[in-house]
């Protein structure tokens, strides 16, 4: 087994996702030199020319392949061979995935991996887009007021990298220090990697930034990164899959919401981007959706980066990138099989989530792992999932509150929020 999973995650290695299909700053300058009027200079021919994949895809598909077999014919049903599959499977599908960089062919398997905005969560429950339409209507009904925080003190990347570092420096124990550095090669603000968290050079960040930060990227990527690379047999675990990212970002976001850091804002950027893949599904141009974003109130770089990431593998006219879906769609599945959880009294199924890159329905295989010793507990937990009761006590009401409907005690409170 752990012969078998350190090959997977070594013919895995130099599959790079966002690396290969960001868009350069020349077309970024190209845009805005052009009066934002026309569609960015992106087509097929740009992936091949400027992100050029720096692996041979034919091999690495074929490495999968033989891999699977030999799982097969060695593990057949135990669930370290089930898994192993399935992520050799996945990684397949994302090669073919960046193989179709600019054509119909990366927008279908992106949403076979990621997801449609037209899904639903649940099979006959509403679709991620509706759900996406009732969280903009709630956050529409607060977007002033006193609860916003006030505009603040902002950091430059530097200084942020400083501030995050001294915060994380108690959380991981030796061997497993963590790096936070500056690049100026990501669109988004911050991201995570195995053992290290990067800012973007130009980006500016207040101190409820810095908190999000820290529970974000710092208590659940890293911390989950970190816990399945100590895996003494599984070490797959510590390496992710489109699968698993939206289990990764739905512990992410329930991390950010049940600590009190997220805000309304950080929320309808979530909902901005649900909204913008939509429209991209639907026809809209990255001329149309960088426009809408304008109408949102978003400044010119604001617009710029969240329509990229939209669009990026794909051109400006094609079909989205819908990975930003996964945020709402893992949370939604981390939440309630968190509140099932504590309603059947398996508690103790909560941590394994954070035992590495894992999917929410793989969980079940996970624990049989871990009854058999194949599989170490997580060393490294957020402080509110390593308090269980705590967290069992806020989820048990939950319960309840998920039974009351809005719309029929609104009528026995109607004084209560008259104006």
């Amino acid at each position: 087994m752990r012969a078998l999973s350190d090959e997977l995650v070594d013919i895995q290695r130099p599959i790079r996702i966002l690396n290969a299909i960001s868009w350069s700053d020349e077309i970024k300058e190209g845009f805005f030199r052009a009066g934002a009027g026309a569609q960015p200079k992106v087509d097929r021919d740009y992936y091949h020319d400027h992100r050029p994949l720096k692996f041979d895809t034919g091999a690495c598909e074929r490495a999968l392949i033989d891999l699977d077999a030999r799982v097969q014919a060695s593990l057949g049903g135990h669930p370290c061979g089930t898994l192993l599959r399935s992520r050799a499977a996945e990684y397949g599908e994302v090669i073919r995935m960046l193989n179709g960089r600019g054509t119909a062919a990366f927008g279908r398997i992106s949403g076979e991996l990621y997801g449609r905005a037209g899904d639903p969560v649940y099979p006959g429950s509403p679709t991620l887009s509706s759900l996406g339409a009732i969280m903009s209507e709630a956050l529409a009904n607060i977007a002033d007021g006193e609860w916003e925080p006030p505009p603040a003190e902002t950091f430059d990347a530097e200084q942020s990298l400083t501030i995050l570092a001294d915060r994380l420096s108690g959380m991981f124990g030796p061997g497993d220090e963590i790096t936070v550095k500056v690049d100026d090669g990501i669109v988004a603000d911050a991201a995570a990697g195995s053992d290290y968290i990067k800012l973007r050079e130009d980006a500016r960040f207040t101190e409820r930034d810095l908190r999000i930060l820290e529970v974000h990227e710092g208590w659940v990527h890293v911390a989950t990164s970190l816990n399945g690379r100590r895996q003494p047999i599984c070490t797959f675990l510590g390496k992710g899959v489109p699968s698993t990212t939206v289990t990764q970002e739905g512990l992410a976001v329930f991390t950010e919401i049940t600590t009190l850091s997220s805000t309304p804002n950080r929320l309808r950027r979530v909902t901005r981007r649900m909204h913008a893949i939509a429209m991209a599904e639907e026809g809209a141009t990255f001329l149309d959706v960088y426009r809408w974003l304008i109408g949102e109130g978003l400044g010119d770089d604001d617009a710029w980066v969240s329509a990229v990431r939209v669009f990026r593998g794909s051109t400006p006219e094609g079909k989205p990138f819908t990975k930003d879906l996964v945020y709402s769609r893992g949370f939604l599945e981390v939440y309630n099989l968190i509140r099932l959880a504590v309603r059947r009294g398996l508690l103790e199924r909560i941590p394994w989530l954070f035992v590495g890159k894992l999917a929410v329905g793989e969980l079940g295989a996970i624990a049989q792992l871990a009854d058999e010793g194949l599989i170490d507990a997580p060393g490294y937990l957020p402080p509110h999932i390593a308090d269980l009761g705590a967290l069992a006590s806020w989820m048990a009401y939950s319960n309840i509150l998920n039974e009351v409907d809005l719309d029929t005690i609104q009528l026995h409170l109607e004084d209560a929020l008259a104006p």
